[in-house]
């Protein structure tokens, strides 16, 4: 294989990142689920600008006073901080590498496959007593939380996904956004799928699963649209001259035109 690729993280190293983030939530009480990382992930790798991240996992996590090199926000420790490091840019360069392939189909294995998970589904899969304690539990949609950690990157760099001149793209750029916006809705339309498991309950509607197809294809969209486009051009102003008639910015007393204006 070659050394290019990147080596995706294994099912106990999601694990060991999930317990990461488990352990930083006894701290930082702010700390989001994977799925939601997983989300923001994938808005910063197809964001027009590189976002660094020294700038980004403030946003994401609490971790620490960036200036201060000894504050390690509600990391335990460096290693701690440094394993979660390790196996994030993992996985970003997994995300990053499926984004830039040239996939016909999601089914493909060097497609994009966000790591979202069933909650509806693994609770209907409980025992009924265990099931039954939960009744009462507001639970997320399939890939809605990875729908509101997208957005909620793009909320933050709002500048970054200012829609382009251009019409075409503004309408592109429109129809991407929608996509991934659609999933931040509740499903209520009736399941009929089991997405993980096809012995397990139906969980997820056949409109959700669709949207959700349709939110990941938009990602490869948006990835296109920003490299087609290229990053933002700051506008450079340039200062104000007085009227040729007005006194002279020196302070003179002498009309412009007799004086730096001559």
């Amino acid at each position: 294989m070659s050394s290019n690729i990147p080596t995706p993280l294994t099912p106990d190293e999601f694990d060991e990142i999930d317990a990461i983030l488990d352990d930083l939530r006894s701290r930082f009480d702010e700390t989001p689920q994977w799925e939601f990382c997983e989300g923001f992930m994938a808005a910063l790798v197809v964001s027009r600008r590189m976002i660094p991240v020294s700038e980004y996992l403030p946003v994401l996590l609490d971790t620490g006073d960036s200036e201060n090199a000894g504050d390690l926000g509600a990391f335990a420790d460096a290693a701690q901080q440094a394993r979660f490091m390790v196996l994030w840019e993992r996985r970003w360069a997994d995300v990053a590498q499926g984004l830039s392939n040239d996939v016909k189909s999601l089914d493909e294995d060097g497609a994009y496959h966000p790591e979202v998970m069933d909650v509806r589904g693994a609770v209907a899969a409980l025992p009924e007593e265990e099931r039954a304690a939960m009744a009462e539990e507001v639970l997320p949609s399939f890939a809605q939380v990875w729908a509101v950690g997208f957005m909620y990157a793009v909320e933050s760099w709002p500048e970054e996904w200012t829609a382009p001149r251009d019409k075409e793209a503004q309408k592109w750029l429109d129809g991407a956004l929608e996509a991934i916006v659609a999933l931040t809705e509740d499903d209520t339309e009736p399941p009929t799928l089991a997405v993980f498991d096809d012995e397990g309950p139906a969980s997820v509607s056949e409109k959700r699963f669709n949207d959700f197809a349709d939110a990941v294809w938009a990602v490869y969209d948006l990835r296109e649209l920003w490299r087609n486009i290229g990053p933002r051009v700051e506008t450079v102003r340039k200062e104000a001259l007085p009227g040729r008639n007005d006194l002279c910015h020196c302070g003179s007393g002498k009309k412009f035109k007799k004086c730096h204006g001559a």
